[in-house]
């Protein structure tokens, strides 16, 4: 299928967790069949996802550029690539600058690594200053359960609170954070430079949603960056667990790569 046919507009990616709990590898099959402009590699618990050479012959392979990696920043990846965080962000760039990917995709660090919390803004400075490669760090959310909060992350689940040199918005953690994500947006700036496309409804579960199925400004967003000199990228990470079947995962998948390219190209945001 043809990818973007407008070289100006941003690319739309495929996160490899968009997939799950199929493999990395079934990730860069459907990006290429669907017509994504790359993918984004979460690196987690697939050993493929952690294997630079594996995932540069999937690349070549499939005719999809790697533009972005996502540290291995989750609860279930905390010995991913070492125990140390820093370690792991360094692997990250590592692989990114391998793969010719342009951003690493980092979370605030959680509560319980102290130091590595208090050195965490100062850090992310250090080490975008030793590569071209992007580091974005990524608005996350409280952690509720029925009328109960915690604040899981540090500094801030809010990234904007610090200072950042580039960020990452997801429009799902905006939902979950019942926060508004377009003045996230406005705070972010010109120092915005990387997207995950998702939707949610305020549910205090993180949803990723298939664009336009919840209530975020996924549309306007979208119509946004066509009339901005964003140069970043926009990946789909959306959640498709409850998908049925292959066909029904790669038809919600296709779902949000024309709602994307819909919203980018229309003036008017899509709206008919």
């Amino acid at each position: 299928m043809v990818r973007n046919p407008s070289s100006s507009a941003p690319k739309v990616a495929l996160s490899t967790a968009s997939v799950y709990p199929e493999s990395t590898a079934t990730a860069f099959e459907i990006a290429a069949r669907l017509g994504y402009d790359g993918v984004e590699v979460m690196v987690w618990t697939d050993p493929v996802s952690q294997d630079v050479e594996a995932l540069r012959r999937l690349s070549d392979h499939h005719g999809v550029p790697i533009l972005a990696v996502h540290a291995p920043c989750l609860l279930i990846t905390q010995r991913v690539w070492s125990t140390d965080p820093w370690t792991k962000l360094q692997r990250a760039r590592a692989a990114a600058e391998k793969l010719g990917a342009s951003t690493v995709v980092v979370h605030p660090p959680f509560r319980w690594q102290r130091q590595y919390a208090r050195d965490f803004v100062t850090g992310i400075w250090r080490m975008a200053e030793e590569t071209d490669v992007r580091f974005a760090v990524e608005n996350m959310y409280p952690w509720r359960y029925r009328d109960r909060e915690m604040l899981a992350y540090a500094p801030e689940w809010d990234v904007t609170k610090d200072d950042y040199r580039h960020f990452t918005v997801d429009l799902s953690h905006t939902a979950t954070a019942r926060t508004d994500a377009t003045a996230m947006i406005d705070r972010m700036g010109d120092r915005l430079a990387h997207i995950h496309l998702a939707d949610g409804n305020g549910s205090a579960k993180d949803e990723h949603l298939v664009p336009g199925r919840g209530t975020q400004p996924c549309a306007e967003l979208l119509t946004g960056l066509a009339r901005s000199s964003f140069d970043g990228h926009i990946v789909i990470e959306v959640n498709t667990r409850r998908a049925m079947s292959s066909a029904e995962r790669e038809a919600d998948l296709a779902e949000a790569l024309a709602f994307t390219r819909r919203h980018l190209a229309a003036p008017d945001g899509g709206r008919r």
